[in-house]
């Protein structure tokens, strides 16, 4: 045992790490940054600097969730598959099982706060014969995600800019290359503002307070201009089924997926545990304010709008290709008007596709530096002077850049990308908390946030929840299927499922750096920590 190190014990239960002994090189116990002892000892080095405050870290976390947003973005689609009553009632059951994934991931994250999130939970938890594997196939999953997510909210922004022009220029026939270049304008330019470390936690907290005030300002504009209201029948009874199935409880559930979106990602908090200090407190302050800021902002939202609709079938067959965009023209009357109020859409959405950057980058980066994916010794550096991993955030960009070229090729798939996002977030969180029921609730070390006999609930609701997505969300969005209509997201799953088979078995399985090599690793940092803050003060 290194010098200093009182004790360093690991066992399938849980790790005690105890403190350095002070008369050690001259430390003062006073000075070392708890936080990166506690990450040392899980077996990562402080490579990031903790810049992030629980406000910036719920400014991300909300601007990339951004509820009310995405209920902007899928509105129309989701009232032809279940009418207004779809979204009014559809936003409340989403926020309760929102809100028990949000305490499943919470507890996890208060007791192990790393930035790897749900594949480092994975991988503490699951049995040491299967810890690899099942913390690798985590990580794939929830950066799978990350890039469908991206790709979907660079799609949704890029739309409505080019919307915008088409209404100001209505000779303009909107082909699938406009769109696709710009998607590609606001992929490129959000990049950028991810490139600087210094910025993030400040760039967070404005985009927080953008998506509010723009939340706000058409919360209020639009039902005060428009000229007639619907009743409240239409708002929270009108039921439409215009998907071609026979049952109204199927279309029902396939419309979920729009209401679903806008509760999403809610992980993200979770891989800024090492760039905010006392992170077991902050994140779930974070996380879960974040489902309760989604539900009062998407659920009045919706119903503001839904008050101020006058012709719904115009909505749908707008030459804009942006339903929002024609409803608020319907409401004020002025394309100018529209077009601002579409601007504070679009500017809310940028902030949600930085904030997908910074989600992304971070996955990328931590699963890197466990060996999660090829060429990981390149990707897994930071730039120390712009304080972020920068080569993984440059890799899961043109990562989306390639993956929306396949809007020019069929719009129907790439809207499959939508669900896969929406269901293996879920099946990323899903593993974890499955390896957490085997090993016990009560057989780990628990964060200040711990919630019992609740937090069991939550979890038997997130794995419910999990299992339904994966069938029920598979199904086809309308019948009869065509080519144009079918729901591809199984063929996401199978081409992802053959790369990850691939490289676990061509690289994975020997480099992947899983719970008994980073075990054994764990006395080297928590002694290079030691020796390093000893030296700040030596």
């Amino acid at each position: 045992m290194a010098k200093g190190t009182e004790s360093i014990s690991m066992d399938d239960t849980d790790r005690v790490i105890t403190r350095p002994d002070a008369s050690d090189d001259g430390a003062d116990l006073k000075s070392l940054d708890p936080d990166a002892m506690k990450l040392a000892g899980m077996g990562y080095k402080q490579d990031l600097r903790r810049n992030y405050t629980v406000l910036s870290v719920l400014g991300v976390g909300f601007s990339l969730t951004n509820s009310w947003w995405g209920i902007s973005a899928a509105l129309i689609t989701g009232i032809s598959s279940g009418g207004t009553v779809l979204i009014v009632y559809g936003i409340i059951l989403l926020a309760l099982i929102s809100t028990c994934v949000g305490i499943s991931l919470s507890e996890l994250a208060s007791a192990y706060p790393n930035a790897g999130g749900q594949y480092f939970w994975a991988s503490e938890l699951a049995p040491r014969r299967y810890a690899n594997f099942t913390s690798y196939l985590t990580g794939w999953l929830g950066w799978a995600g990350s890039i469908f997510t991206t790709a979907s909210v660079a799609l949704g922004t890029g739309a409505a800019c080019v919307g915008c022009w088409q209404l100001a220029h209505p000779d303009l026939t909107i082909q699938p290359w406009h769109v696709f270049v710009s998607y590609q304008v606001v992929n490129i330019f959000s990049f950028f503002f991810n490139c600087y470390g210094r910025t993030l936690p400040l760039l967070g907290q404005v985009t927080l307070w953008i998506s509010l005030v723009s939340f706000f300002v058409i919360l209020v504009v639009v039902p005060a201009k428009a000229t007639t209201h619907q009743n409240a029948n239409f708002v929270f009874a009108h039921f439409v089924n215009s998907t071609g199935w026979s049952s109204n409880g199927i279309a029902f559930i396939v419309g979920l997926i729009n209401t679903n979106y806008s509760f999403a990602c809610l992980d993200c908090a979770t891989h800024l545990s090492e760039e905010i200090h006392h992170p077991e407190k902050m994140i779930p302050i974070a996380i879960l304010g974040t489902v309760a800021i989604g539900f009062v902002t998407s659920w009045t939202y919706s119903i503001s709008l839904f008050f101020s609709m006058t012709d719904i079938e115009g909505l749908s067959g707008t030459l804009t290709g942006v339903p929002l965009l024609a409803l608020f023209n319907q409401a004020l009357r002025s394309k100018a008007g529209a077009i601002a109020l579409e601007a504070l859409v679009i500017a809310t959405g940028l902030g949600c596709l930085m904030a997908c950057h910074t989600w992304q980058s971070r996955l990328c980066w931590s699963f890197a530096r466990d060996h999660g994916i090829p060429a990981s010794s390149f990707f897994s550096k930071v730039n120390s002077r712009l304080n972020v991993p920068l080569r993984a955030h440059l890799l899961s960009c043109v990562l989306v850049s390639i993956v929306g070229c396949l809007y020019l090729g069929s719009r129907t798939a790439f809207n499959s990308m939508v669900t896969a996002c929406i269901v293996l977030l879920y099946l990323s969180y899903s593993i974890p908390v499955v390896c957490l029921l085997i090993r016990g609730r009560n057989n780990i070390s628990h964060g200040p946030f711990w919630m019992g006999a609740i937090g069991l609930f939550s979890n038997i609701v997130l794995l419910l929840w999990s299992c339904f997505t994966l069938i029920m969300y598979s199904f086809p969005f309308a019948m009869p299927v065509s080519a144009g209509n079918m729901n591809y997201v199984s063929a996401v799953y199978g081409i992802l499922a053959i790369i990850v088979t691939a490289d676990w078995f061509m690289r994975g399985r020997r480099q992947y750096r899983g719970q008994g090599q980073r075990h054994d690793e764990t006395a080297i940092f928590v002694r290079e920590s030691v020796d390093g803050k000893a030296g700040d003060y030596s």
